[in-house]
């Protein structure tokens, strides 16, 4: 008896996993029964990626974990307005560049590009909001000489960040001079007379840059060379220091063209000599550095679009064809000249890369001949 009792419950336990086996494959019948998450390990853009089916939840769904969250961005980007940040006060000629590429972006791209002036710290401020920000192409920062290429290594032992390395760049847009100018009070009427009169004054003139802004190391290597000594009033950008300029209360600094051009055109300010390679055709009685005496001497400030590095690269390929897109209207061309301000688009963003590679290694190289120290 005992031996049947052990085989008859040997019988039930082997229908009741038969019955379970039963209902599993009765199941799998009916799956996926509710949305099933593909994750993919890598970064988007690559061939994981790309072998991943369309998720169930469809064309607009993206949700976390699904490699459609990347093409669906990509695709409809830009999808709302996007954020692009000044590093400088308003005004300026970084300023003035943004405004007139924010409402040709929009023409083209569909959305709103909204100025955000985040002024401070030599430009740091803007830069490392931008870096901060989301890698999504919703976040574009316009950096200039100053911030670009020259802020990196100046103020390489304070940043947080290295911009070197978290931005990435767009797309370069223009190249600007700068004018040596003060107000229209100030008694010299040349740089001969300027420099004569800064020299029977030492210590006494002052003059207005940004703390390791391309255009205060510009009035460094100039003091130097022309043996005078001045007290710089550091500014927020030239947007903020054309006024006390035009003013009296700042004798005279190095400001770009862009920015001043009206002011000399209107007789506001005086313009002793500019750091372009030939003289302005707005301007045609200043004279150029070399013509002035000071060969090889002063900088201009370039403009260009960089973005968070991690954002993928469909979406800055799609900014940088906006971005040729915009600069090619006729409209657009006629703006620029208006403001004084020479176009010189990069080809691609490798270009672009490739210049702000190469300055950074040129702004090294000065500062340290220079021993400038702005920490």
């Amino acid at each position: 008896m005992a031996h049947a009792w052990v085989s008859r419950a040997a019988l039930l336990a082997v229908s009741a996993i038969v019955s379970a086996m039963a209902v599993a494959a009765d199941r799998t019948t009916d799956w996926p029964t509710k949305p099933v998450r593909l994750i993919v390990p890598f970064a988007p853009g690559g061939t994981s990626g790309l072998v991943s089916r369309r998720p169930v939840r469809g064309e607009d769904v993206a949700p976390a974990g699904f490699y459609r969250v990347a093409t669906v961005t990509t695709q409809s980007y830009p999808s709302k307005p996007v954020r692009l940040i000044v590093p400088f006060a308003p005004g300026g000629a970084t300023d003035i560049v943004a405004r007139i590429m924010a409402q040709g972006l929009a023409d083209v791209l569909g959305q709103q590009f909204v100025v955000d002036n985040r002024s401070g710290a030599s430009g740091n401020i803007g830069v490392e909001m931008a870096v901060r920000s989301p890698p999504d192409g919703y976040t574009v920062v316009i950096n200039n000489v100053s911030t670009g290429a020259i802020n990196p290594i100046a103020f390489a032992s304070t940043l947080k960040y290295d911009s070197t390395k978290e931005l990435t760049g767009v797309a370069l847009l223009a190249s600007i001079p700068n004018l040596l100018v003060s107000g229209a009070g100030f008694p010299p009427n040349n740089i001969k007379e300027l420099i004569e009169y800064a020299r029977a004054r030492p210590g006494q003139l002052n003059y207005s840059n940004p703390i390791g802004a391309y255009s205060h190391l510009d009035m460094l290597e100039f003091m130097s060379k022309a043996g005078i000594q001045m007290v710089n009033v550091p500014s927020k950008g030239a947007g903020s220091s054309f006024a006390p300029v035009i003013a009296g209360e700042i004798h005279f600094s190095f400001l770009n063209a862009a920015t001043v051009t009206p002011q000399v055109k209107a007789g506001r300010m005086k313009a002793f000599v500019t750091t372009a390679k030939k003289r302005l055709a707005e301007l045609p009685d200043v004279p150029t550095m070399t013509e002035a005496g000071f060969p090889g001497m002063g900088s201009v400030n370039w403009n260009g679009f960089f973005v968070p590095a991690k954002t993928p690269r469909p979406i800055i390929d799609k900014l940088a064809a906006a971005t040729s897109q915009v600069l090619q209207r006729p409209a657009v061309q006629e703006a620029f000249a208006k403001a004084g301000v020479p176009l010189t688009p990069s080809a691609s963003p490798e270009e672009f890369q490739e210049f702000v590679r190469a300055e950074q290694k040129r702004w090294a190289r000065i500062i340290r001949e220079t021993n400038v120290k702005f920490d």
